[in-house]
């Protein structure tokens, strides 16, 4: 259903005005997953150009599932998953610097790291790269800083938001007495010079990460008492969703400069599902998607009144779950792809294409100016010393070609002093260090070993089973 408002106005130019969103066929999507139950407002699903994510229900833990993007159709029930939690996971981030490292947060209170392989394991991973201990409560939300490299901020119910250095695996900043009572989301502005916070006390804050300061905040921006959303969007505006008095959905666009009178305030509709904002600011396009909605709203961000312009509505039968959210360079710019989503049902994932209606064959340029690409433009020291840049561009005129693996190698810091190692001790005699120290180098000389054994077998499996795959689709 369109707002009044939204329906009487003028006719105003846009490329945009004919985006149209489309589900794909029935076996191009991700059947048979049980999707997590928690009730969380988290996404519960993160994607790139290589890899789909999902939270997953497991028994005992906490585990999500990874799927090569082209592995559609019906799940295998023992397919891999990554289980690492001891309680369910909360919320799960891809690196945009890296397509094969994952973030995960957990009601465990931890984050972890996770190195994902490109041919699919035979068994369930079980060792992250790095594991994040600080919060003292369970981990909601997580989120990479947008261009410097390994830096990770993760936000808890213990109201701290926490920096860490993925790379070393230590916190960089801790920003505790900020926010009173529990965080509802975080997002960084285009660079990742500035954060913005909701929180339950119905404030938005702009916060310097670095100075440790709140720059700006808005008590209120919505009435309602239902929990609100804040994204950066172009030029440092703030867009905001939230709930009116009278528990109508709301949409407000503010600028920090005047941070007392929204831009824009438009009231949608009564419904009580919390609407997550995802921004492509390539194009300016605002997606709305409610948890618990059957559609998808988006929205134009312009300079001239009414400065939101409401676009279209993708709608569909079934209710989302969650949903997650394509990087632009993952997406298919032959087809006039802008957006492509990833819709959680209870049992699937279903890709939804939003694609602009062209004839001509030729690269559209309008369509696709430059988008961030998986360069970091700083190292964590540079970032945290004070340094900001702006991400590394790259353009889409050829496709993007996801990188090959790379590995995420993490520099700990004298990490004997402080932490056992892990699993049974073994008995050495501990009069002569020494003596003990040979007998543990052979032991992880020979895990290696085994470990590299078994990853070449792994990537046999796979590639035997990719060349039987093949093999039987051509004899179809």
């Amino acid at each position: 259903c369109v707002p009044p408002a939204m329906s009487r106005r003028v006719v105003r130019q846009s490329k945009f005005r004919h985006v149209f969103g489309q589900p794909v066929k029935a076996d191009q999507m991700y059947e048979d997953i049980r999707v997590s139950k928690v009730t969380c407002d988290s996404s519960f699903c993160a994607v790139n150009p290589k890899f789909v994510a999902i939270i997953v229900e497991s028994g005992g833990g906490g585990a999500f599932i990874v799927l090569p993007l082209a592995k559609t159709g019906r799940v295998d029930k023992n397919h891999p998953l990554v289980t690492g939690h001891t309680a369910p996971v909360l919320d799960i981030d891809w690196c945009p610097h890296n397509d094969n490292v994952i973030a995960s947060a957990s009601e465990d209170t931890t984050v972890m790291v996770w190195q994902i392989p490109d041919y699919v394991p035979v068994r369930n991973i079980t060792e992250p790269v790095v594991t994040l201990e600080g919060h003292s409560k369970r981990v909601s939300i997580i989120s990479w800083h947008p261009t410097a490299r390994n830096v990770l901020l993760s936000a808890g119910c213990d109201n701290l938001v926490i920096l860490w250095n993925v790379g070393t695996g230590e916190m960089l900043l801790v920003l505790d007495n900020m926010h009173t009572d529990l965080i509802y989301n975080v997002g960084w502005n285009r660079n990742g010079s500035l954060l913005v916070t909701t929180c339950k006390d119905k404030k938005v804050r702009i916060i310097d990460p670095r100075k440790q300061q709140i720059v700006a905040e808005k008590e209120k921006p919505h009435d309602g008492t239902r929990p609100i959303r804040a994204i950066f969007v172009a030029d440092g505006k703030i867009f905001t969703t939230g709930f009116s008095k009278m528990s109508e959905r709301q949409l407000g666009l503010w600028d920090l400069k005047n941070f007392e009178e929204p831009i824009a305030l438009q009231e949608m509709d009564t419904s009580n599902g919390v609407l997550l904002p995802f921004y492509d600011a390539d194009s300016s396009i605002v997606y709305l998607c409610g948890k618990g909605d059957s559609s998808i709203r988006y929205f134009e961000i312009t300079d001239e009144a009414p400065y939101v312009h409401y676009l279209n509505t993708y709608s569909s039968k079934e209710p989302q779950r969650g949903m997650g959210f394509m990087p632009k360079r993952g997406l298919d710019v032959s087809k006039c792809e802008i957006a492509r989503f990833f819709k959680l049902h209870e049992r699937k994932c279903e890709p939804i294409v939003m694609t602009v209606p062209r004839k001509a064959d030729l690269f559209q340029d309008d369509l696709y100016p430059d988008t961030p690409g998986p360069e970091p433009a700083l190292e964590a020291d540079e970032w945290l010393s004070g340094k900001d840049a702006d991400p590394i561009l790259i353009s889409l005129r050829d496709g993007y070609v996801p990188i090959k693996n790379r590995e995420l190698k993490v520099v700990k810091k004298n990490i004997l002093d402080n932490k056992p190692p892990p699993g049974p001790r073994r008995s050495h005699s501990v009069c002569d260090p020494d003596l003990s120290r040979p007998a543990l180098e052979e032991v992880l000389e020979e895990i290696r070993a085994l470990k590299e054994t078994v990853q070449a077998q792994e990537k046999r499996i796979s590639d035997l089973e990719n060349k039987l795959c093949q093999f039987t689709n051509g004899t179809d």
